[in-house]
């Protein structure tokens, strides 16, 4: 007779791992980041904390590892989007921040997030921002600034307020009013004509070097 397998957290690490970190998002789109405990995080996931501090470490590298998931740009770098950079990052550009808009808009955990390192003053947040920082800066280095040479920094200007202004739409109209500049931002309509905006000002950018 075969014998039988028993199956538990320790003896399936990843499935329990891939519940902590469904519990920190369910938390922080139900509570909020203040609800980010130990104890409420291990009982939402059905675990004794304990595995916490054994499959993570502590608190904050969990948390952490979730934040990673969710970030829009870390995601981006693991995704390795495949986009031809011959035209100095003119395409890239566009896929980048136009899938940024629309994943920011689907991902209520991400909201809170970008909400959390808006109002909060957190080593855990600071280090992620500083690794996007880092990944982006890859990104102007090596494919941009080259194609731009001594306008670099107008077009790093442009860049920052087109990833900026995708961040602030979707949270204006996921918590307050639907409507910006006479423009319905929980319409596809209105969400197009942004997205098409977003397009033309990097076209512009290009084609003015």
């Amino acid at each position: 007779m075969p014998r039988k397998v028993v199956q538990g957290p320790i003896r399936d690490k990843e499935k329990t791992k891939q519940k902590l970190l469904a519990a920190v998002g369910k938390i922080l789109r139900t509570k909020g980041y203040s609800g980010l405990k130990v104890s409420k995080i291990a009982a939402v996931a059905g675990f004794d904390k304990k595995l916490i501090y054994e499959y993570f470490g502590s608190t904050e590298k969990l948390i952490d590892e979730y934040i990673r998931s969710q970030d829009y740009w870390s995601r981006m770098n693991q995704d390795n989007i495949q986009v031809d950079i011959s035209d100095g990052g003119k395409e890239l550009s566009k896929v980048a921040i136009l899938n940024q808009f629309e994943h920011i808009k689907k991902n209520k955990e991400l909201q809170k997030i970008i909400l959390w390192g808006l109002s909060e003053n957190k080593p855990i947040l600071k280090k992620v921002a500083d690794d996007r920082e880092e990944m982006g800066e890859v990104l102007f280095k090596n494919v941009v600034d080259p194609h731009f040479g001594d306008q670099s920094m107008r077009y790093r200007a442009i860049a920052a307020l087109l990833v900026s202004g995708a961040y602030y739409l979707n949270l204006y109209t996921a918590y307050n009013a639907q409507m910006f500049c006479g423009i319905d931002l929980k319409s596809e309509d209105g969400r197009r004509e942004i997205e098409k905006a977003i397009a033309e000002i990097i076209d512009f950018a290009y084609e003015s070097k």
